[in-house]
């Protein structure tokens, strides 16, 4: 009766776990709210500018890698393109049973195949030998932050030049009025 309960309250903590997750999940794939165009391009392709807004990042390849399969997936059929480390790690959960096992032996073993699944798959993401985006993107991120500062300043300096000029403009109408006010006599009132 206890192993049932253990087992229905790990059942319900996962299903409450999963949604915060995805939730938090959501935020770090926009994090500035910026479109983000990410593109391969071959040989001496231009890169398309990027529209206000916009950050475009382009990850250049040799030519002659346009119409080949792609690199991580050459050869992934062939049993020595898998990793040593990995053959261990196989045999380190042979005897794995039970709650969070991902196994069909055992109460609850089927709990821990979906958190087997999202850690290979960041795992993955995190090593894969393919085009790393998120290095590239920000790196962008940081080269536009770069001119900020010297934007902000020169914007600054171009207000504060078109304020003195109406400060001067308007102490110059102020001196004419009072100017001309003076010179007009008490009687052409």
């Amino acid at each position: 009766m206890t192993r049932l309960l253990l087992t229905a309250a790990a059942a319900a903590l996962s299903l409450a776990v999963a949604p915060a997750a995805f939730a938090q999940d959501a935020g770090l794939t926009d994090p500035g709210g910026e479109k983000v165009n990410q593109l391969i391009i071959y040989g001496d392709d231009p890169c398309p500018q990027s529209a206000s807004g916009d950050i475009t990042v382009c990850a250049r390849k040799p030519e002659e890698e346009r119409y080949r399969i792609p690199e991580p997936l050459r050869g992934i059929d062939q049993p020595q393109s898998e990793a040593w480390a990995n053959k261990v790690q196989a045999y380190e959960t042979v005897g794995r049973f039970g709650t969070q096992s991902c196994s069909p032996a055992g109460s609850g073993g089927w709990l821990g195949c979906t958190q087997q699944l999202i850690n290979s798959a960041y795992a993955e993401k995190a090593n894969g030998s393919e085009v790393r985006f998120s290095e590239l993107i920000q790196a962008e991120r940081e080269k536009r932050l770069s001119t900020i500062d010297a934007d902000a300043a020169a914007d600054q300096a171009r207000v504060e030049e078109a304020e003195k000029a109406y400060f001067d403009q308007r102490q110059r109408q102020e001196a004419q009025q009072d100017a001309a006010a003076g010179a007009k006599t008490p009687d052409q009132k």
